[in-house]
């Protein structure tokens, strides 16, 4: 009986909550315009779930008008919350850096200034370490130096959600969220940039 106990035991144990939240891990990362990051990422296998928010300045609970005024120092973000055991998160790595133009630190695409920045934001040393052997592999992708590459990898220090309505607007304003899209001219920057890569996950080329 005793057996049977400890066998029962064990496995809830490998059922429990615990166990589960171990395999998710979550990934802060801005690349110009939160509903396409949102809508980009969301896609892929293995991730849960994708909120857009604020990341990387000073003020406490940000507004979208006070981080639009360029006068906080936040970034506009996405907060990837995955399953590592299906997508590890130098995977998720290749997808942002594909989805993003890494030449270009003062904006991106059609949006410009210090709110729309391409970041990494990292959680512990070991997402630093990930991130930082992620821009290694994209350089060598693209066949330039590092310090090419304008993408900027710092520490998380917290993630603010963003309002309501900026959550999945993709999904609930698709005809606004394409023509947006089409006319910030992401897709075809993407491909100048990347080629047959362009918004893939694929493993790196080079």
């Amino acid at each position: 009986m005793r057996i049977v106990l400890s066998l029962l035991v064990g496995v809830l144990l490998l059922i429990s909550p615990a166990s589960v939240l171990a395999e998710q891990q979550s990934a802060v990362l801005a690349g110009g315009c939160f509903w396409c990051m949102e809508s980009d990422l969301e896609k892929l296998p293995g991730v849960i779930s994708v909120e857009s928010g604020y990341s990387g300045g000073s003020v406490s609970n940000p507004t979208y008008n006070q981080v639009s005024s360029e006068t906080t120092g936040h970034q506009e973000v996405v907060e990837v919350l995955f399953d590592s055991t299906r997508i590890s998160y130098p995977r998720l790595l290749q997808s942002y850096w594909r989805n993003v133009d890494p030449f270009d630190g003062d904006g991106q695409f059609c949006d410009r200034g210090d709110s729309y920045r391409p970041v990494i934001f990292t959680r512990g040393d070991q997402q630093n370490s990930q991130a930082l052997a992620s821009q290694s592999k994209a350089a060598r992708e693209l066949g330039v130096s590092e310090a090419a590459l304008k993408v900027e990898i710092k520490p998380l220090e917290k993630f603010w959600p963003a309002e309501d309505y900026h959550q999945n607007f993709a999904e609930l304003n698709s005809v606004k969220y394409k023509y947006y899209r089409w006319a910030c001219g992401r897709d075809k920057r993407l491909d100048q940039v990347w080629g047959n890569e362009a918004r893939t996950g694929d493993s790196w080329t080079k």
